[in-house]
């Protein structure tokens, strides 16, 4: 009975449930892509911060011997996994196989204006300081260095700033989500306090009148949290493979699906959490009878 009067409600003023649900669905769709990009990011970070390497790029012109000399010494640092020489023909050749599908970038390259270097893998991360700072003293033949910790820095700050953006956009979304739900509900109230007079002249309890309304809330956070992880979570399943082929090896889409539901619960109970309050303090403020 409860259940139909909620349903009732919902169908008498099918736009502005329509709005409703459709400001939930947007909240919650933010919310979902928010923590799904949020988490890739955290993969990605987790990929380099476990493979610190270095790559020291080489100046041209530099002799046999002391290349060979260079390799020697990166040698000799405690920690080093392994150290991997590409002369210039091997980085044209790797960029060669980059740029395959886009024969306009690789017309005017040739291996001579590539540099070489040596890529080095350790298994401390705090050796890579050690050697850039070793290096980076060595002008006559060293032209540039790039290490790990440059790479997990710029990650780092990309994560806190999709974070802080995607923090932001979610809150205010939401917000505005709970006012929506609140006005909705408010307002229907107003356009059936007759009816809700004559309810309680009948004898029904406060908490009688006031249930509907608080479902009818519950009803759009639970349908709208459900509409905006789903539409969120379909693409991203879809496209998943090409999402993943691009940041090979890392796996920035899960396919473990209990993640997605876990996404799916904790949504359900936000929902219905900003759905039950929001309709509230609507029959709060305005059934005082």
């Amino acid at each position: 009975m409860v259940l139909q009067s909620t349903w009732h409600h919902i169908r008498r003023s099918p736009i502005q449930s329509f709005v409703a649900i459709f400001i939930m669905s947007v909240s919650f769709f933010s919310l979902t892509l928010f923590i799904l990009i949020s988490d890739g990011m955290s993969n990605v970070l987790k990929y380099f911060e476990t493979k610190p390497e270095v790559t020291l790029f080489l100046k041209d012109g530099l002799t046999k011997e002391l290349i060979e000399g260079i390799q020697k010494d990166l040698s000799g640092y405690t920690g080093v996994k392994e150290i991997k020489f590409i002369s210039k023909q091997k980085a044209f050749d790797i960029y060669k196989e980059q740029n395959k599908n886009n024969p306009m970038l690789t017309e005017m390259v040739t291996p001579s204006i590539l540099p070489a270097s040596f890529e080095v893998t350790v298994s401390d991360p705090r050796v890579l300081d050690k050697i850039a700072s070793d290096y980076s003293a060595k002008k006559d033949q060293i032209d540039e260095i790039v290490y790990q910790k440059d790479l997990v820095n710029s990650i780092i700050n990309w994560s806190n700033n999709i974070k802080k953006i995607g923090i932001i956009v979610v809150t205010t979304i939401s917000f505005f989500a709970f006012f929506v739900v609140l006005l909705i509900i408010s307002m229907k109230i107003t356009s059936r306090k007759d009816e809700i007079r004559v309810s309680r002249l009948l004898g029904a309890n406060s908490f009688y009148v006031k249930r509907p309304f608080l479902l009818e809330g519950v009803f759009y956070g639970l349908f709208g949290s459900f509409m905006g992880w789903l539409f969120a979570l379909l693409p991203t399943i879809y496209f998943s493979a090409n999402i993943n082929k691009f940041f090979n090896p890392i796996i920035f889409v899960r396919s473990d699906y209990q993640f997605f539901f876990v996404i799916f619960g904790l949504e359900l109970l936000i929902g219905i959490f900003i759905g039950y309050v929001a309709s509230y303090f609507g029959v709060k403020r305005y059934i005082k009878f």
